[in-house]
């Protein structure tokens, strides 16, 4: 049997598709092809349709905070630390890669701090996209800085230009 289970989201930006398992969704990918397979674990499924529903309702503007359960590691590495610091920042704020270096306990850990952003397996749900270069500029992004930007937007938060 399946123990995974996905689903797709279509949004503004292109298809994000949430893959759970029996523990939490572990990987949201961006313009994936549109997947919808709960034929994972009940609990997959579950945690697979609370994630997209979830996404929706903070697409549209009336969630700020995602309940939906994570399979992460406990943070070791500087990565995992980094990521696990990304879920603190709240809605409509957003820090520097040298803060979420800092956040992660290396401040002078700034390019790898972006790296960790990069890596980021669950980007929306865990967000990376709060995360800007020096100056405020917009930086990178997976799922393209148009989409970056839409969710900056999204949570009230004004970047000029493009990186």
């Amino acid at each position: 049997m399946n123990t995974c289970a996905f689903r797709t989201l279509d949004t503004p930006f292109g298809p994000l598709t949430v893959v759970a398992g029996d523990a939490g969704v572990f990987r949201v990918l961006f313009r994936g092809a549109l997947v919808d397979d709960p034929s994972g674990s009940g609990a997959a499924a579950c945690h697979a349709a609370q994630a997209v529903g979830e996404l929706g309702e903070y697409l549209a503007g009336g969630r700020q905070v995602f309940g939906v359960s994570l399979d992460v590691p406990e943070p070791v590495t500087f990565t995992q630390r980094a990521q696990a610091a990304l879920r603190g920042i709240p809605f409509g704020e957003t820090v520097s890669y040298a803060r979420l270096a800092e956040l992660a306990g290396s401040p002078a850990a700034f390019r790898a701090a972006g790296s960790a952003c990069a890596s980021n397996p669950l980007p929306v749900l865990v967000p990376c996209h709060r995360v800007l270069a020096s100056g405020g500029r917009i930086g990178g992004f997976a799922g393209g800085v148009d989409f970056k930007r839409g969710l900056l937007a999204l949570e009230g938060v004004d970047v000029p230009g493009a990186s």
